[in-house]
């Protein structure tokens, strides 16, 4: 009886220990601990900038530092740690079980004659009061074996799904690298003649506006000219705010701290554009059979197979083998070790009635994943045809934009010849200048338009882009193997189908 009180005690404490739980927020502390830590761990274990950066050292701190990137690499190491995991499900079952049984008195049993009713022995006992057990056992179960086989085979499919997920990031990453590489590349070379056209605008404002308070001028063509003078002023701090966008893009692209200065190559001239005049019906074959998210519906459609195999092998009837050394330090057992073995075969009957519904809902599933992939096989298709006419359009750009800015190049020298020799107004001059400046920016935007339609096209086609590297390679080898991969792949292109630039 004290025992069961000192139970029932102990119980009600343990119950109302449970109850007295209350949630608890964030201490200031801990906020600014996880901020702490998180801003370290942000740029940590990046090569510092040191030099001008080119575009295949962004490529390179792209697919080594992006945040997204990064997170694809864990969820593969992810899936080959399952994949590991899920070998140590074949292995039988090796158990060790010990323990310790007291008591505070002898347990002791006397027998009756069930015919009689009398008493045949004395209260006797046949175990002592403290023992101690130990066993070993060995346990193969040949249904779990196969359905852990299955499994894994599905953790191997798994691992190859999220290596083409982590690949299509990759060709992604790329893809924004060259746009905002380019882009920042106009950005550098026009925000100088941006800020000196721009102070040019606002010393002519400033002298319009003191001319039509003297009214030195017809009111009417004063005002006018401040008002070509103020749009010209929006446009210009529109175009500064757009480009300076470009650098803060490419900067979060390689995982650059905010605000973080760093200068780019900029190169003397564009890059070579291969022009793509390969048939669309080879384009589209490339790509159905190397886009990543086509070769994740296979994995897929892979692991549903497999499915189904572990659902057939649940029919079936399970057989356990069993073996293992025992011991017990009870003194009154003639044997205190010996050795167990045994086999059990069980088969759980409902299951015939539960696997028709079963294998309908895997059916249903291979439908799904079949049309899934017919849906992503004519988008596939689509995008390569797209991706083939974008870059068309932007060789096009590039060409027209050229022939612009050339022109307009032009135009701006007689313009400031004739300012010079007092023959045009400023008005004019300005103006002429603001053209002169958008054209060229047109045709920078245009070229790095260009690049990454030809970054497009790759991506649509499957076309892997990204040279086979270790992840522990230096930030030097892997620009320098994406310079070869890129140069390869153009020269490649360029000795069936020539240059990009129209004639």
């Amino acid at each position: 009886m004290t025992y069961l009180k000192i139970f029932c005690l102990t119980g009600l404490f343990c119950l109302l220990t449970g109850c007295l739980v209350t949630p608890t927020v964030l201490t200031r502390t801990e906020i600014d601990t996880r901020v702490d830590r998180d801003l370290q761990q942000l740029t940590s274990n990046q090569a510092p900038v040191l030099e001008p950066i080119d575009l295949y050292e962004a490529m390179a701190r792209a697919l080594k530092y992006n945040l997204e990137a990064k997170v694809e690499v864990m969820k593969t190491m992810l899936a080959h740690q399952n994949l590991d995991l899920a070998h140590y499900d074949l292995l039988p079952r090796l158990v060790a079980n010990t323990g310790y049984d007291g008591r505070s008195n002898f347990s002791g049993a006397r027998s009756r004659s069930l015919l009689s009713g009398q008493t045949s022995l004395e209260p006797s006992t046949s175990s002592d009061k403290n023992l101690f057990s130990a066993d070993l056992s060995l346990s193969w179960d040949v249904l779990d074996f196969g359905l852990s086989y299955v499994r894994a085979q599905q953790a191997a499919d798994d691992v190859l799904i999220a290596e083409e997920e982590k690949r299509r990031v990759a060709h992604r990453v790329v893809q924004d690298v060259r746009k905002a590489y380019w882009r920042a590349v106009s950005a550098d070379r026009m925000l100088g003649p941006l800020a000196h056209l721009d102070d040019w605008v606002t010393k002519a404002l400033k002298n319009a506006r003191a001319i039509h308070q003297r009214r030195l001028d017809s009111p009417l063509a004063s005002l006018q000219y401040q008002r070509e003078l103020m749009t010209t002023h929006n446009e210009i701090q529109k175009l500064h705010h757009k480009l300076s966008l470009a650098r803060i893009d490419l900067a979060t692209l390689m995982n650059l701290s905010p605000g973080e200065t760093y200068e780019l190559v900029l190169p003397e001239h564009p890059a070579t554009i291969p022009n793509m005049t390969i048939a669309l019906e080879t384009l589209e074959r490339q790509a159905l059979e190397n886009r990543p998210e086509l070769r994740t519906i296979d994995y897929r459609k892979r692991i549903q197979a497999k499915e189904t195999k572990a659902a057939i092998l649940e029919l079936l009837p399970n057989l356990n083998l069993q073996f293992g050394p025992n011991y017990n330090s009870n003194s009154f057992l003639f044997n205190n070790h010996w050795l167990t073995y045994g086999a059990k075969v069980s088969w759980n009957l409902l299951n015939l009635f539960r696997h028709p519904a079963h294998f309908k809902m895997l059916e249903a599933q291979k439908e799904v994943l079949d049309a899934q992939s017919l849906a992503l096989t004519m988008a596939v298709m689509t995008q390569v045809h797209v991706s083939m006419a974008q870059l068309t359009a932007a060789q096009l750009e590039v060409y027209n934009t050229k022939r612009y800015h050339e022109t307009q190049q032009k135009i701006s020298e007689q313009v400031q010849t004739f300012w010079v020799t007092k023959r045009l107004s400023e008005q004019t001059v300005i103006r002429e200048r603001l053209n002169n400046l958008l054209a060229e920016i047109r045709y920078y935007v245009a070229m790095a338009d260009l690049e990454a339609a030809y970054a497009n096209l790759l991506g649509a086609v499957g076309e892997d882009p990204i040279p086979l590297v270790t992840p522990d390679s230096s930030m030097t080898e892997l620009a320098n193997a994406l310079r070869s991969r890129w140069e390869m792949l153009v020269e490649m292109a360029e000795t069936d189908k020539g240059t990009t630039q129209p004639s």
